[in-house]
Formats: C-alpha cells, sequence, structure tokens
C-alpha cells in the first residue's frame, strides 16, 4: 500500500453518544479493524450508524468511551487525523452550479492545496473514475450515478487515506450502484474506507470486514468467514412455506417472502435436497449470507432496498 502513516488499527473502546434531548444513539461500542482495505457497517434506520460515523471522523464528540486510528486519539489528535481524511456525510451533494472539475478545485483549495495543483488534481480524478467527458458539465445535468462519482473523485483527488462514506450508494439504480462498487474497491486497494450502507448484497460484496450494529450495539464484526463461524449452521435451504420436511438439525422459520428457511449443516442440508428432488419441489440451497446472519442476531430481515438515512 502507498500510505503516509503504516497501515495500523482503528480502535474503539467504550464509545457511547446520548443527545441533549436524551436518545442514546450508542451503548458502548467497542472493536478493533485493520486500518486498510473496506469495513462497511451495517444496520437499519436509527441503529447508529451515522452518529458513529461521525465521531470517528472527528465530526461529533462522543459521550463517553475512546477511540484511536492509527494509535491517533481522534479528541486529542483531531488536527493531525483531519489531515489524512475525507469524509462525504450521508447528506453530501455535488453542488449543481459547479462543474466535476471546479467543486473537487474548490474542495482542494479549501484543504490548503495551491490552485495549478488543485486543478491538475481535480481533472485527473474526474478521468480515474471514468468522468472525463463530463469534466464541465454543470452537476445539475449529470445523472444520480455521475454525481456519486464526481464525490468519490473528490475524495481521490484530496489523497487522503482514511476515507469516509455514509451511505455512498443509497438512491441509485443498480447499475451505478455496481459501477460506484467497483470504484470503492479499487480505491480500497491502497486506502482505508469506513462506509455504512443499508444494503447487504453490498457490504457482502465490497467490503473486507463487516459491522452489525443495532439499536446503538454492535452485535459482530469481522470478515464474513468470521461471521458464518458465529452461526451454529452454516447452510440455508429455501422452500415453499408448508413444504413437508424431514427432521434434520437445524432450526426453521418463515421468512418476508413466505418462504420456509432451513439452517442446517452440510448433511441436513444434503438429505433435504434429496427429500425435495424427489418430490419435484423447487428449492435453494445456499451457504449462510449476510441477510441470514443479520436476521439471526437482529430478529428482523434488512430491508435490502430501504431509502433514506437515520436522523440525529
Amino acid at each position: 500500500m502507498d500510505r503516509s502513516t503504516p497501515a495500523g488499527e482503528l480502535r474503539c473502546e467504550g464509545i457511547a453518544k446520548v443527545y441533549e434531548d436524551g436518545k442514546r444513539a450508542l451503548s458502548s461500542v467497542s472493536f478493533a479493524i485493520p486500518t486498510r482495505g473496506i469495513f462497511a457497517l451495517i444496520g437499519r434506520n436509527g441503529a447508529g450508524k451515522t452518529t458513529l460515523t461521525r465521531i470517528l471522523s472527528t465530526l461529533l464528540e462522543p459521550s463517553s468511551g475512546r477511540a484511536t486510528i492509527d494509535g491517533l486519539d481522534i479528541m486529542k489528535d483531531e488536527p493531525r487525523l483531519r489531515e489524512r481524511m475525507a469524509v462525504v456525510p450521508q447528506e453530501g451533494r455535488a453542488v449543481p452550479w459547479m462543474s466535476p472539475v471546479q467543486m473537487i478545485t474548490s474542495y482542494l483549495l479549501w484543504r490548503g492545496m495551491g490552485y495549478r495543483e488543485a486543478r491538475t488534481k481535480a481533472r485527473k480524478a474526474v478521468g480515474l473514475v471514468g468522468l472525463g467527458d463530463h469534466a464541465d458539465k454543470m452537476n445539475r445535468r449529470l445523472s444520480g450515478g455521475m454525481k456519486r462519482k464526481t464525490m468519490v473523485a473528490m475524495v481521490i483527488a484530496s489523497g487522503a487515506d482514511l476515507i469516509f462514506l455514509d451511505e455512498p450508494s443509497t438512491g441509485l439504480d443498480p447499475i451505478s450502484r455496481k459501477e460506484l462498487w467497483d470504484l470503492l474497491v479499487e480505491l480500497g486497494r491502497e486506502r482505508f474506507l469506513f462506509i455504512t450502507t443499508h444494503y447487504l448484497e453490498e457490504a457482502e460484496a465490497i467490503a473486507d470486514r463487516i459491522g452489525i450494529l443495532n439499536d446503538g450495539n454492535l452485535l459482530a464484526s469481522g470478515t464474513m468467514d468470521e461471521l458464518r463461524s458465529m452461526m451454529r449452521y452454516d447452510h440455508v435451504l429455501r422452500a415453499p412455506a408448508g413444504t413437508d420436511l424431514p427432521p434434520v438439525p437445524g432450526e426453521t422459520m418463515v421468512g418476508q417472502d413466505g418462504h420456509m428457511q432451513v439452517m442446517t449443516d452440510r448433511e441436513g442440508s444434503m438429505l433435504l435436497s434429496r427429500h425435495l428432488i424427489e418430490r419435484d419441489v423447487e428449492f435453494s440451497v445456499n451457504q449462510v449470507t449476510l441477510d441470514d446472519i443479520f436476521y439471526r442476531l437482529v430478529g428482523e430481515e434488512l430491508d435490502s432496498g430501504a431509502e433514506g438515512g437515520e436522523k440525529d
């Protein structure tokens, strides 16, 4: 990795946040992750994702607890950390009366860069995200996907190695979302990305590590393999509700789509599969997914198509 500071660790120790109105947004959140690759924080609206992101990016003071990034305290070493950070908040939008190059140049000037260098870096970053042909068009004339790419180009141009993106793909169509995923994966090869998302498939597709937040509590954090290891059973079979199945070790439930879901081990899934094939019943069997893990930990399915963000 090409980093100004060696890859280290983001560490939270008992981070809590209670707002003036008495609302508790975070309850003693503790975890440690390497500051490399992509970390995705998932959870429902109001889970505390935005609050935690704002605290770790030095934009909000915690009520209690401590957090460090590569050994730097988010409160005591805020100036040094901000020099290394680029943040795109949930409400971040491309300025409609500016072009991508103008907007990114202005941002870099605000960060203290000289005009010529800022202009050069802005145009280069716009090209890297595939917006070269639209570099000088007004943002208001760009599609939603192009506007999001402009925001990503902005953090690329900054040279920051610690990047916080709060729900970067919300509202994008599937094609634009996939294009953004590709950009984020490429960006994560050289920098640390901390993103929040409603989309479980997004977290599973691009993140090296995933955290599950619910009602201000971090329920789990780790790689997909580590999260799967928390589950008692590693396979899920789905069949029409009411299907007659032989007994196997596992757990049975009915999902929001009306299908029966059986979490079981490999041998159980093979037995059920043979039973259903013999009876010509349509079914699917897969390794446990992030959807399954989220449901088991939270007790509710997360609507992967949810829009909008939590309010602080």
